[in-house]
């Protein structure tokens, strides 16, 4: 298995992760006062978005599914932006991230045996356009569809912390974190 995980890092890192490491899922802080932050809105996407919080489900309940697996891949990327107002720069270099990250799902899909992942990304789902929720009706994509790491009341930054990568990393920079557990 180390073999294993040795080759998933350095698959995030070819697909041009700035950091990657292998997680183990019962060592993950959990915190639900993160789901607080959701609730404030400050994204714009609570009760927008099939992944978000509340359709996304009650945080005890994420907890516990991400709690039945073993092992993780944490990925970040970091992107240059202009400075600490550059909203377009933040938003291409999530976009950029989701790239990745899909990238790396595709890739453990494709070169790996695993039963089954559980993919976590930065922020909202934005596999659609448009998220079937704002209208009424199922998501159209729930195969593709993703929740956000924080959403699930995964303490990045004490995740972070405890595998010795930077949460901050740099002036004019913006980092995002994924996390597809297996």
């Amino acid at each position: 298995m180390e073999s294993t995980f040795s080759s998933l890092v350095k698959d995030a890192y070819a697909l041009n992760a700035a950091h990657a490491s292998i997680v183990e899922v019962s060592k993950i802080t959990f915190n639900e006062e993160l789901r607080k932050l959701c609730e404030q809105n400050s994204c714009g996407s609570y009760n927008r978005n099939w992944m978000c919080p509340p359709a996304v489900g009650a945080i005890n309940v994420l907890r516990e599914r991400a709690l039945g697996f073993k092992q993780g891949l944490l990925l970040q990327t970091v992107h240059s932006i202009e400075d600490s107002f550059d909203w377009e720069g933040m938003l291409e270099g999530k976009a950029n991230h989701t790239k990745v990250f899909r990238k790396m799902l595709e890739c453990m899909e494709n070169n790996y045996d695993f039963k089954e992942v559980l993919p976590l990304n930065a922020g909202n789902c934005t596999y659609c356009d448009k998220c079937a929720y704002i209208v009424g009706v199922e998501c159209r994509f729930p195969d593709k569809a993703v929740s956000s790491v924080e959403a699930n009341g995964i303490d990045v930054m004490a995740l972070l912390k405890d595998l010795g990568i930077p949460y901050n990393n740099g002036e004019n920079t913006v980092s995002y974190v994924a996390l597809i557990l297996f």
